[in-house]
């Protein structure tokens, strides 16, 4: 996918930060995740899985907001790997009005539910901070079309597949995009719940 084809705003912000033609699995996915269908994408650091994530994302959400209510979850390990991520977002922000939030443990929850009440359309958190959010009414997802976990090697080991798998089954329709190095057994498990027909790219 060459530069031209994605939204205007988001060609400038690839310009802004000197990316003037895309990497070759940001190439390789691009076209094929704008299908709707659900993917697990492996590859190794430094190949940009996260920046083609953002570039999809603000692609797909015409890099411009909409009503109050959250379109895209994204999953994060903690609160290190949300702030990080907002930071990347700034960079395919900072010439639209796309909003970004972020949720985790270490801050006031009602002040995060406020925050995402008071609008956004993508929401960054960890898996345990928006379960809490989605019990207590504090996000809407009537509107969610999107739903990806980021750096998905942290759910191994953990209880997280079950707050993750709460969102999905309150979600009609949604499409699901695994980021990884690689399969691993905390990634298999969410065979068994939402990405049964997932297809799979790899770039190891």
């Amino acid at each position: 996918m060459t530069l031209p084809k994605l939204n205007p705003l988001v060609v400038e912000s690839l310009h802004s930060i000197g990316i003037e033609r895309l990497y070759s699995f940001q190439e390789k996915i691009l076209p094929k995740i704008k299908s709707g269908a659900n993917f697990f994408l492996f590859a190794d650091e430094g190949v940009g899985k996260t920046t083609a994530m953002i570039i999809f994302i603000v692609n797909k959400l015409n890099a411009s907001a909409l009503d109050d209510v959250p379109r895209v979850l994204i999953y994060v390990k903690d609160k290190a790997a949300a702030i990080s991520l907002e930071e990347k977002f700034r960079n395919f922000t900072d010439n639209n009005d796309l909003r970004v939030v972020v949720a985790y443990e270490e801050n006031a929850i009602l002040k995060q539910r406020d925050e995402i009440y008071l609008g956004a359309d993508i929401v960054i958190a960890t898996p345990k901070r928006l379960s809490k959010l989605y019990y207590m009414n504090g996000i809407n997802t009537d509107r969610i079309n999107t739903i990806i976990i980021e750096d998905a090697e942290f759910l191994k080991g953990t209880d997280f597949h079950t707050d993750i798998n709460r969102i999905s089954e309150s979600i009609e329709r949604c499409q699901y995009l695994v980021f990884a190095k690689k399969m691993d057994s905390g990634i298999e498990k969410l065979k068994n719940l939402f990405m049964a027909n997932a297809q799979v790219i790899s770039d190891n």
